[in-house]
């Protein structure tokens, strides 16, 4: 997968400014810092749990540490980067409420995307099934996933206006495309938000 960027992260990626400083909290494999890193001219860092994905990220010459987005973001200075990244993660964390504070203090702005846990093929799932839904974005099933905070669009909307968080832009997806804000909460897979307070 090092060729391709995932939908979501490729949505980031072209609107991160080139030569900006940022920190993808929960990297992965590091896949969107490498091409920030060698498309965009961006001083990339990287926070990741798994070992084996830090690993894999020192390996490609990234500068990624261990560390937990819900214990070490506190460590970070105020406003260091301008972009603080959060793909695909906010969903596993155990207060997203306070990481997303974190984000956006050591940010001057942050990008988070999650999967839409209100999308139809959910909702169609529960309702005739009964059962929570595997699909193939949401491929493992309810005891063996890493999403422990079932968000969706409009559950997110409602968290940022508690908050006081400002949407700058966002970005709704379906399978690999993108789709219309329209009925969003409904039609969207995946979303990406672009912030700041």
């Amino acid at each position: 997968m090092r060729g391709t960027l995932r939908p979501d992260l490729a949505v980031i990626a072209a609107n991160v400014a080139p030569g900006s400083r940022v920190l993808d909290v929960g990297c992965g494999d590091g896949a969107l810092m490498a091409a920030l890193r060698d498309q965009r001219g961006v001083d990339a860092r990287g926070l990741e749990l798994d070992a084996g994905n830090v690993a894999e990220c020192v390996a490609r010459g990234l500068s990624v540490i261990q560390g937990d987005a819900d214990a070490d973001l506190g460590h970070y200075p105020d406003a260091v980067f301008d972009y603080a990244i959060l793909s695909q993660t906010l969903q596993t964390t155990k207060r997203p409420d306070k990481v997303l504070d974190e984000l956006l203090r050591i940010g001057r702005r942050a990008f988070v995307s999650f999967p839409n846990f209100a999308h139809w093929r959910v909702r169609l799932s529960l309702l005739w099934g009964g059962r929570m839904p595997t699909t193939r974005l949401l491929p493992a099933a309810w005891y063996a996933t890493e999403n422990i905070h079932h968000v969706t669009i409009d559950d997110f909307r409602a968290l940022l206006a508690a908050r006081g968080v400002r949407v700058e832009q966002a970005w709704f997806l379906t399978g690999d495309r993108r789709t219309s804000a329209a009925a969003a909460n409904f039609r969207a897979e995946h979303a990406v938000f672009l912030l700041s307070r």
